[in-house]
């Protein structure tokens, strides 16, 4: 239980330390007039506050992925909570606040755009595709997920199939209608069921006497997967997420002040992190080995985090914290379809005052991820566990190469782009979604590959640099206005 409670303290005191260094890296500026209020529309950009903006942010990026990951990263072991740490407070957290804060610089753009803008043209059709792909497979698990729950809550007279329907006709009104009508006024709401969901859980396994294990190399896996790749991939969510990358530029749309992006972006993170770390430990804690294996088998991860509640609260209280994790899902996918929308909008050019004209970009969204439900889960979560960190990887990417541009600290993100990116094509190498080739022969040509683009990031920033002091290319650093690096 002592590495439980360090883990804790470590994530909050992370925010205080290394988080103010990163902000102070990036050059946060206080009196900057910011999106929401420069392209004020009342749709996407309004100006809203603080503590709504980072609850809105808490829910959009907490979906699934910080209960299921971490229950099923819970087969590694206490490993598992050293991932979370550490890959939150030096790779999640600062790829949400760079993501989340050089959209803000950029008049609110999406990856795809400030892809485009910071590693090449090519690299902005690219992403483009590959965040659509990721927020459709997001959409599709986070209405099949909570959908399946709630279910279950409701037998007898209400089916999974009505369930789903219901959650469809949610996200199509979240993904069309001004952000403040809906997302605005029932997150709130939504944020204390949360909150009480994850506090119960904590403090019931800690007051129950619950063995949480203490920290260990070992890989205590059942069938002794690989902790590399595997567990990276896995625990996404609660250490590091592209869809995150994703999300974090709806709330630059919002954020009145560059100086709530700390609390707003890499706070957020942190508070994601925590989460990952109680469902990890109530993992490791009820079910030893064997047993959360076999029912991980039987159940899958909505059966764990079911036993889990009653098992620890009770029926009462344990259905609310069932409720409080239904609502993760549901907070992310309708801001994934918000987010599609958008992408797709700004990619083609298409103002999004008109009714119409999110109407006409969303229904095809929707149309797709109804035919992508009929996909087993455990599959389409596979797909998305590996299209979710090589965003991830393309984000940090990003992040690093705005850093560099303006010779700072670039390393904060280049080193946690390259640990994913050898981790990313390790996976897809081995998996057999993807090549099925051996461990061995991944490992090497993952590393072959990741080596090429860490020299194509520095050969590229070699030829930006110099192209911005001959004059011939200009960088939005500022206020998404153009402004050259001389």
């Amino acid at each position: 239980m002592i590495t439980f409670f360090v883990s804790i303290a470590i994530l909050i005191a992370a925010y205080f330390t290394y988080g103010k260094y990163v902000e102070k890296v990036f050059g946060m500026q206080e009196k900057r007039s910011t999106p929401a209020y420069t392209l004020a529309d009342g749709q996407d950009y309004v100006p809203m506050g603080k503590q709504k903006n980072s609850l809105i942010q808490l829910l959009n990026i907490a979906g699934v992925g910080p209960i299921f990951g971490p229950i099923m990263g819970a087969l590694y072991g206490p490993v598992a909570f050293l991932w979370i740490v550490f890959g939150a407070i030096f790779a999640g957290a600062v790829h949400d606040y760079l993501t989340g804060m050089i959209s803000l610089r950029n008049r609110g753009a999406h990856l795809p755009e400030l892809a485009g803008q910071f590693l090449g043209k090519v690299f902005k059709h690219v992403v483009n595709a590959f965040a659509l792909l990721l927020l459709l497979l997001v959409g599709t698990v986070f209405v099949t997920a909570p959908a399946a729950l709630l279910g279950d809550l409701t037998k007898g007279w209400m089916t999974v199939g009505v369930w789903v329907a219901i959650i469809f006709a949610y996200y199509l009104l979240a993904t069309l209608l001004p952000i403040d009508k809906i997302i605005g006024r029932i997150y709130p709401i939504l944020g204390l069921i949360l909150l009480i969901s994850a506090l119960g859980i904590g403090g019931a396994i800690v007051i129950q006497g619950y063995p949480i294990p203490e920290l260990t190399f070992a890989n205590l896996h059942p069938d002794k997967l690989p902790i590399f790749p595997l567990l990276f991939i896995t625990i996404a969510c609660g250490a590091l997420s592209g869809f995150h990358a994703t999300q974090s530029p709806i709330i630059s749309r919002t954020t009145k002040n560059e100086s709530q992006g700390r609390y707003i972006f890499y706070g957020m993170m942190i508070a994601e992190a925590i989460i990952a770390m109680i469902w990890a430990a109530a993992a490791m804690s009820i079910f030893h080995g064997t047993d959360l294996s076999a029912l991980l088998a039987t159940a899958g991860p909505a059966g764990i985090v079911k036993e889990v509640s009653m098992t620890t609260l009770g029926a009462v209280f344990g259905t609310i914290a069932v409720l409080g994790v239904i609502v993760l899902p549901i907070t992310s996918g309708d801001t994934a379809f918000r987010s599609a929308r958008m992408i797709i909008a700004d990619y083609i050019g298409v103002a999004q005052k008109k009714f119409s004209s999110r109407v006409w970009i969303a229904l095809p969204l929707f149309a797709i991820s109804i035919v992508l439900t009929q996909m087993d889960f455990n599959i389409l979560w596979r797909y998305f566990a590996w299209a979710n960190q090589t965003t991830a990887m393309i984000a940090l990417w990003v992040g690093a190469m705005y850093l560099a541009l303006q010779k700072k600290n670039y390393w904060i993100a280049a080193l946690p782009a390259t640990f994913i990116t050898m981790t990313t094509f390790t996976y897809i190498l081995n998996a057999q979604i993807g090549f099925g080739l051996s461990m061995n022969l991944s490992y090497a040509v993952a590393a072959i590959i990741t080596l090429i683009i860490v020299l194509a990031f520095f050969i590229s920033l070699r030829r930006k640099l110099a192209a911005t002091e001959a004059g011939e290319l200009t960088i939005l650093f500022e206020d998404g206005l153009g402004k050259s690096l001389n």
